[in-house]
């Protein structure tokens, strides 16, 4: 599953779509929106994004990790709107058969995401707000 939402992001509802009898290894991957970058305190980050083509995107990593690596299955989810400190941002999760395919993939997964998705952050500190690049 692919999604772009305004959502609380779970773990367990992406542990759950990976899930499968024939895959011996999970691998899943939280960013979470931590509280400095770059020496300043942060408050609160607020995502924005193309959905359609951000959903798009994330089918696409996940069919060209499959054609690299042999995977069970791929969950990949963003979360959009006001998000504080502690909250998830963006959830990956990936089953296969070994546990280093799945690590392989959920890493090119999350890289290929911050260099390809139509996803902009707007970080709040507190001398301001600026737009920060994945």
């Amino acid at each position: 599953m692919f999604k772009v939402t305004t959502e609380p992001l779970s773990i367990d509802e992406a542990y759950a779509a990976v899930r499968r009898d024939d895959c011996g290894a999970v691998a899943l991957f939280a960013g979470v929106v931590r509280d400095h970058h770059d020496g300043k305190k942060v408050l609160s980050i607020s995502y924005s994004a193309f959905q359609e083509m951000a959903e798009k995107e994330f089918a696409r990593i996940a069919e060209e990790a499959r054609a690299r690596w042999k995977l069970g299955a791929v969950w990949i989810a963003h979360r959009t709107g006001a998000l504080g400190i502690g909250d998830a941002s963006v959830v990956i999760a990936v089953s296969s058969a070994h546990r280093a395919e799945a690590f392989e993939a959920c890493r090119h997964a999350i890289e290929a995401l911050k260099k390809m998705a139509p996803i902009w952050k707007e970080e709040f500190t507190e001398t301001g707000r600026s737009w920060v690049s994945g």
